[in-house]
């Protein structure tokens, strides 16, 4: 009886109320104990990180996973389609909230930074099990991400397909009550700078997802999609009633298409006037605003404005035309970056989010598809080890800095004050920058090859010609150089010596738009997963040694 009771009080608080069977086998011998061990063991590492040996890195999100590629000028299309059924409005405003950050926000803090912001949707990159839990109870619903580096053992393996599901849709929709609405499978997988790595792959893990949430019974209520690039289409005529899907690309193009419509699923594509700004020296700046300055562009009697309009119509031309004029639209990426070139700036990115708000807040929708549009900002926060192929730019779309602080103002229409909330209880570390020491040279020998390690392995965006940091004299570059990767590698001391150049100072040397940052707390992803499973081990060896003690 002695036994029993340590055995069972040690149950109790090894929390675990599906075992409550094992605890009424205990008098049947140690072979009970045994397979209640082996079942403990084995759920602590299938829960750990929600993922199997097979999908382990499901979540991990590539490199080049949401890069911004070339995109069409003026691209357009015209569709009338019914309205998506979804919980949340069509109109009302998402976020992308990426993940390739050397120092990400405690997932708990940007949810309530969500919430309090009104933004009721938001779209991942990947499906990371700490984001989502923090995603539970939240009512806010969720676009789940496949990275593109998953798309082949999807395709080749329906078994994967269905892990992957039940994993990571099934088990937080059920367990940590997620509004998961939507599985994004790859992302911008047919740009042409990826040269047809994933134009066979694609379709194939689309349709074994498709198939995996129809045997979970989930086909209702999560749907599949694939965020494309603008790139996928493109008009002839260059008005939107010529759009059409790029010949090259075509016959991927379809099979997708009517996986989506077959499932009443969206079409989700990227759209970024910012880029074709950026390509194209010639392109009409005032047309990828929406203050209305622009010369119009008159396709048949229809009249644009703006480049999204006209964009996104292209699209809709390009569906009806090969029959599939109803099938919704998601605008999965749009927003204008702060940083890294001479159009992002925090003006250019307040204009052109704040008109887009703006426009599309009255539901109007497009000459083509009137209504509300289903659309997600990109991005919810600036990520530091985004790739810089595409721009120096990547690293600034975030409408909030790095430590969830609002870069200008912006009126989503979700919030009694009319302007972003910022995160709430931030840790930062301590208030000190690494600088040049003040008596060093700046033609020593040292200093370039310094200056290369430090921009090599942390971000020296900020630097260059119409930059925030583009004022900044040769000590200033070098400075800020030494800082950012004196607060990526959180103020060790030693990420501070340069060879002796560098010097640790408690004086701001931010400089008017200039800013040098301090850097949060470190976050550890699964940490609180982790204590948890430390704490049932320890535990489950002092019941061990319980059980075999009380015998002797």
């Amino acid at each position: 009886m002695y036994r029993l009771l340590l055995f069972s009080l040690f149950l109790s608080l090894l929390g675990s109320s599906s075992n409550a069977s094992t605890i009424g086998n205990v008098g049947s011998g140690k072979l009970s104990f045994i397979s209640f061990f082996s079942r403990f063991w084995s759920e602590s590492i299938a829960h750990k990180d929600g993922y199997d040996s097979v999908s382990s890195n499901l979540d991990k999100e590539s490199a080049l996973s949401h890069p911004k590629a070339d995109v069409r000028r003026l691209l357009s299309s015209p569709v009338k389609a019914s309205a998506v059924n979804r919980a949340v409005a069509a109109g009302a405003i998402g976020a992308n909230w990426g993940s390739q950050s050397s120092h990400q926000l405690p997932p708990e803090i940007v949810v309530r930074m969500l919430r309090e912001n009104g933004i009721q949707k938001v779209k991942l990159f990947d499906a990371d099990y700490d984001t989502l839990r923090a995603l539970g109870h939240s009512e806010i619903e969720v676009m789940v991400g496949i990275p593109n580096d998953m798309l082949s053992t999807l395709a080749s393996s329906p078994k994967a397909a269905e892990r992957w599901v039940s994993q990571n849709v099934s088990h937080h929709l059920t367990t940590n009550n997620v509004m998961i609405r939507y599985v994004a499978v790859g992302n911008e997988p047919f740009l042409e700078t990826y040269n047809g790595s994933f134009l066979r792959t694609t379709f194939p893990a689309l349709q074994n997802v498709q198939e995996a949430l129809t045997k979970a019974s989930l086909h209702d209520r999560v749907k599949v999609t694939v965020p494309l690039n603008a790139d996928v289409y493109s008009s002839a005529s260059s008005l939107p009633s010529g759009g059409d899907f790029r010949a090259d690309i075509h016959e991927y193009m379809m099979p997708i298409i009517k996986l989506l419509s077959d499932n009443q699923a969206p079409f989700t594509v990227n759209i970024y006037p910012f880029i074709s700004l950026y390509t194209d020296a010639n392109f009409p700046v005032e047309y990828a605003f929406f203050d209305g300055n622009a010369t119009p562009l008159n396709d048949g009697g229809t009249t644009y404005y703006n480049m999204f309009d006209a964009n996104y119509d292209t699209l809709a031309w390009a569906l009806q035309k090969n029959g599939f004029g109803n099938l919704p639209i998601i605008v999965g990426e749009i927003g204008w970056p702060t940083d890294g070139d001479r159009n992002a700036n925090l003006q250019a990115a307040q204009r052109f989010n704040q008109g887009f708000m703006s426009h599309i807040s009255a539901g109007r929708g497009t000459p083509m598809r009137p209504g509300p549009i289903n659309a997600y900002l990109f991005s919810l926060i600036d990520e530091d080890e985004k790739s810089i192929q595409p721009g120096n730019f990547e690293r600034h779309w975030g409408i909030f800095r790095y430590d969830g602080q609002p870069k200008y103002a912006l009126n989503l229409g979700t919030t009694n004050s009319r302007s972003l909330v910022p995160a709430r209880n931030v840790s930062y570390l301590e208030t000190k920058w690494c600088i040049m020491k003040p008596n060093a040279r700046v033609n020593d020998a040292q200093v370039a090859p310094s200056v290369s390690y430090a921009c090599g392995l942390a971000d020296c965006t900020s630097l260059g010609y119409q930059t925030s940091c583009g004022n900044l004299d040769a000590q200033g570059n070098i400075s800020y150089a030494f800082n950012s990767f004196y607060q990526k590698n959180n103020q060790l001391d030693e990420a501070c010596k340069f060879n002796g150049l560098g010097t640790i100072t408690r004086a701001d040397p931010s400089i008017e738009n200039c800013r040098f940052n301090v850097m949060i707390r470190p976050y550890y992803a699964g940490a609180g997963r982790i204590s948890l499973c430390i704490k049932k081990i320890l535990m489950l060896v002092m019941g061990v040694t319980i059980f075999f003690l009380s015998d002797l």
